[in-house]
């Protein structure tokens, strides 16, 4: 558990504000990307902007999922990681909010639960795709994908925990990239519930939103 101590020092808020911060930068990075036309760019602007987010702020996870992982593995106190997941969905919530602000009102957003759907939604008439099924498969199989995209993402955050910004920026880039490219048609490929939680908080969507909350948080006994 946290010390009086530590939750005095400036040292453990700096990493708390930067998760804040990371989230936004990853947030506001994916749902600028995702207004373009190809549906490559979310996923390869996600994987820049995971590593570089490892290289300049020392590796802020940026993710709830991966922050309960490191709970579930004791590697967390309980009050330091709801700290992080709180500062974690803020930064989201304030990149969706800034997102929605100074996009045209004709664009449509990926909430990262799911693919822009032909069909008009709740939120459609302001120019925001609202949540559904995506266009392969069922709500079952964008959990079943999601699942599969975050393991592998914590399984490359607890293998590179210890080595070097540049070596562990490359490996979760490419791990959001990849999962993001793998995952996407089934559930977005969000691999990170602050991605949905975000926008679906400014537009009031919430439709399937547990998709991205509801797999299993991967556990690792890998160093970490």
């Amino acid at each position: 558990p946290l010390s009086p101590q530590e939750l005095r020092s400036g040292c453990f808020w700096r990493g708390v504000l930067a998760e804040a911060v990371g989230t936004l930068v990853f947030v506001g990075v994916v749902l600028g990307a995702s207004a373009g036309p190809s549906p490559l760019a979310p996923a390869l602007a996600g994987g820049l902007a995971a590593g570089g987010l490892v290289c300049t702020l020392g590796g802020p996870q940026a993710n709830p999922a991966l922050t309960l992982a490191l709970l579930c593995t004791r590697k967390l106190s309980a009050l330091h990681g709801a700290l992080v997941v709180l500062a974690q969905c803020a930064g989201a919530s304030l990149a969706a909010a800034a997102a929605r602000a100074v996009l045209p009102d004709n664009t449509g957003l990926v909430t990262g639960v799911s693919v822009p759907s032909p069909c008009p939604s709740r939120g459609a008439q302001d120019g925001w795709t609202g949540v559904s099924l995506p266009q392969v498969g069922t709500a079952g199989t964008a959990l079943a994908w999601e699942t599969f995209a975050t393991f592998q993402l914590a399984l490359a955050a607890f293998a590179t925990a210890e080595r070097a910004a540049p070596q562990a920026g490359l490996a979760l880039g490419s791990a959001v990239a990849a999962g993001a490219l793998a995952a996407g048609p089934f559930s977005g490929g969000s691999m990170n519930p602050a991605c949905a939680l975000g926008p679906a908080l400014v537009t009031g969507v919430w439709d399937h939103h547990w998709v991205s909350w509801g797999h299993p948080r991967v556990t690792s006994d890998a160093p970490g």
